[in-house]
């Protein structure tokens, strides 16, 4: 019997169903070796030795594995083609007692234990029966230059995670937490609120003319040239100017003075990577980083259709653009057989990574022909969103280029000139696949010299606007185009810097830092500025990619980093002074009556009493702007308050908790249900009932208005 060994039960059981008799496939449920959570787990001064242990909450099942792996005759490890997946599969051949890792110099090898087991790596980016077949034919060594990428990057951090938090407990508060890459991503939306709040906004004015052809439909023009000067963004400072623009317009005689048409055409988009899928899923789905890689992840391990299971994508953590030819020739006659010849282009495509090095191919359906309408029974809905957006995506890639007739038309008036644009599709190309948010925007027919009637002038102000907070797509992109972190990393950063209460979300869903996240940041890039330094952690970045090439060895670049860093921190140590974190109050501790004091601790500020620890009085820090004016309806004393959970997230509670235990998700209106009494919500564009079972909404003619 073969054991063939794969790191999730699902992916397993979607395995064993192609393989059949001789084979046994079983889970590691994860990794089975882990640095310990208890101390450093690093040596230091033996080139930064790695102390694996087997976590307690798998040790039940390594002894399962042992023993099932004694009774077989070979050992196939087919855990992921990425360097984690690598790591896993060199972990278990430890475990396994397969073979033992060896390092001779600049030689590294597997020397075979005295069990001599036969065992074998396989590889697949999806899991088909065909893949499965082919990567049994064709099994390979395992990659030890993968391994020792992945074993540095868990050394670094574990590094500067184990050796940075207890300073900042030290120095702010027992509790924090500093990490290598999120402490760079945290500083990225922290330096982008503070732009915010120190931004001026600069008044500009608009003119724009309603014109239209004699006895036809009306069209825009926007005032571009005054005296055959350009009119920049800024150019029209304020009301004054606008209304004596408009004065002189209004006297005007407008005449088309020149047309210029021309065909542009729009190329398809690269079929989806990690940050791509990521990004697209948030704009167009509202699916968080981790939840899109979630639901990727089902999708890929296999879903069943009726009888059998199937993976239906491709493997979903890789920065490459990629297509298997046999995947081109399927799309090709799918799009020429459902739409025409016309609407097939074969692209080839190239990735912005310099070492794209996670899979082989982008993001894809497994099978062209699997469209998601034949699928959608046995999918939940957002796996079938997903599912959706990568086929479409995945043959859009594919699809002839979109062409729109653009048409530009400059209107003179005296000695002022407007400018109208249009275009119009004609051909949808990829886009009757996937559509974009392009609209067309239809000009009437006009000739030159023409003469237009002029129906209104219309001027408005507007304000220059800050940088926009970074939401999840954004802050993906940004990670990407700086190098920070890698396809597999980008969902665990965003999570991390939530649950450690660093960033939270408003109620746009964009990222703003909390008091605890500016002062950890600040702390960070006034005493370690090359550990949040954005060019040092893309050079990290880049090392770990020679590494996992083979162009460098692992010790070397951990040492490089590690020995100034420990100087410098303990320096640092010596100097720094503890930051500020408690603020007197004139309350008296409801409890011992000693003074109550405002603390700053992991998730912020809170008021707690001054006789700590031998009273352990605390209360939530409100804020006026917290307060809700509506009355809480279970005790009918308290107010329904804003608050923040310990991960940033808003909720509403009654202020008189623990007494009162009354709490929502959603802001309350104050107004009661007229169908069953409990209190309305806000949710979104709509008032509903608070109550599940109750079916009761309306619009949310507040939330109109904002728009």
């Amino acid at each position: 019997m073969k054991l063939v060994i794969v790191e999730s039960p699902t992916k397993a059981k979607t395995i064993s169903q192609f393989l059949k008799g001789g084979f046994k496939v079983e889970s590691s449920f994860g990794h089975v070796r882990d640095l310990p959570r208890t101390k450093l787990g690093v040596d230091v001064d033996h080139n930064f030795e790695p102390q694996y242990v087997i976590p307690k909450k798998v040790l039940a099942r390594v002894k399962e594995l042992q023993a099932v792996a004694e009774k077989s005759d070979e050992v196939i490890l087919a855990t992921d083609e990425d360097r984690e997946g690598e790591a896993i599969a060199w972990h278990l051949l430890q475990v396994l007692r397969l073979g033992k890792f060896q390092v001779a110099g600049a030689v590294k090898k597997i020397v075979k234990t005295k069990t001599k087991k036969p065992y074998s790596r396989i590889v697949f980016h999806e899991i088909t029966e065909r893949a499965i077949e082919a990567a049994l034919n064709k099994p390979r060594d395992l990659d030890l230059n993968l391994v020792d990428a992945q074993q540095a990057r868990r050394v670094l951090d574990r590094l500067v995670g184990y050796k940075l938090s207890p300073f900042l407990w030290k120095k702010i508060a027992k509790g924090l937490s500093a990490g290598r890459v999120q402490s760079v991503a945290v500083r990225l939306i922290v330096e982008r609120e503070r732009e915010i709040t120190v931004f001026k906004p600069d008044e500009y004015w608009e003119i724009v003319a309603l014109l239209r052809k004699l006895k036809n439909e009306s069209f825009e023009a926007r005032l571009i040239k005054k005296d055959n000067q350009l009119i920049d963004k800024l150019g029209i400072k304020n009301q004054v100017e606008a209304d004596q623009m408009v004065k002189d317009l209004q006297r005007a005689g407008y005449q088309v003075a020149a047309i210029e048409k021309k065909e542009v055409r729009r190329s398809p988009l690269a079929p989806f990577t990690t940050s791509t899928l990521q990004q697209e899923a948030a704009n167009r789905l509202g699916f968080s980083a981790r939840q899109t890689m979630r639901l990727a992840q089902q999708l890929y391990e296999g879903v069943s259709l009726g009888q059998k299971a199937v993976g239906l994508i491709t493997y979903m953590r890789t920065d490459s653009v990629n297509l298997s030819g046999e995947f081109l020739s399927a799309t090709a006659e799918l799009i020429i057989g459902e739409f025409g010849k016309n609407y097939h282009q074969e692209h080839q495509y190239k990735t912005k990574s310099k070492l794209a090095q996670e899979a082989h191919e982008a993001v894809r359906p497994t099978s062209a022909g699997r469209s998601p309408e034949t699928i959608k029974s046995y999918l939940n809905k957002q796996q079938y969103q997903l599912y959706d957006l990568i086929w479409r995506r995945a043959l859009a890639s594919q699809m002839a280029q979109a062409i729109f007739d653009a048409t530009k038309i400059d209107i003179s008036a005296n000695n002022y000139l407007f400018r109208a644009n249009g275009s119009a599709i004609k051909f949808d190309g990829f886009l009757k696949l996937y559509p974009l948010r392009a609209k067309e925007n239809i000009l009437p027919e006009l000739s030159d010299k023409e003469i237009l009637e002029l129906v209104r002038i219309d001027h408005s102000q507007h304000f220059t606007q800050p940088p926009a907070r970074y939401s999840e797509a954004t802050l993906v992109k940004a990670l990407e185009e700086y190098g920070i972190g890698r396809p597999s990393t980008y969902a665990p950063i965003i999570s991390v810097i939530q649950d450690r209460g660093y960033v939270a979300k408003n109620e746009q869903r964009k990222f703003i830092p909390t008091e605890i996240g500016f002062m950890v940041s600040d702390i960070l890039v006034e005493n370690f500025p090359k550990i949040v330094d954005l060019n040092f952690t893309a050079k990290m970045e880049g090392d770990l990619d020679e590494i996992a090439d083979g162009k460098k060895q692992w010790v070397p670049v951990i040492r490089e980093f590690y020995d100034p860093f420990a100087l410098e921190l303990k320096e640092k140590y010596l100097v720094v002074k503890k930051q500020p974190t408690i603020e007197e109050t004139d309350r008296k501790c409801p409890q011992c009556g000693k003074p109550v004091i405002i603390r700053l601790g992991r998730f912020g500020k809170f008021y707690a009493c001054s006789g700590f620890p031998e009273c352990r009085f605390t209360e939530a820090l409100t804020q006026k702007d917290n307060k809700t004016g509506v009355k809480c309806p279970k005790c009918g004393v308290g107010e329904i308050i804003g608050k923040r959970s310990r991960k940033g997230k808003v909720f509403f509670a009654c202020d008189k908790w623990p007494e009162c235990d009354y709490a929502l998700w959603n802001k309350p209106t104050g107004e009661k249900c007229p169908q069953c009494g409990e209190m309305l919500i806000e949710a979104g564009k709509t008032i509903k009932c608070s109550k599940k079972e109750c079916s009761f909404k309306r619009a949310n003619e507040l939330a109109k208005s904002d728009e």
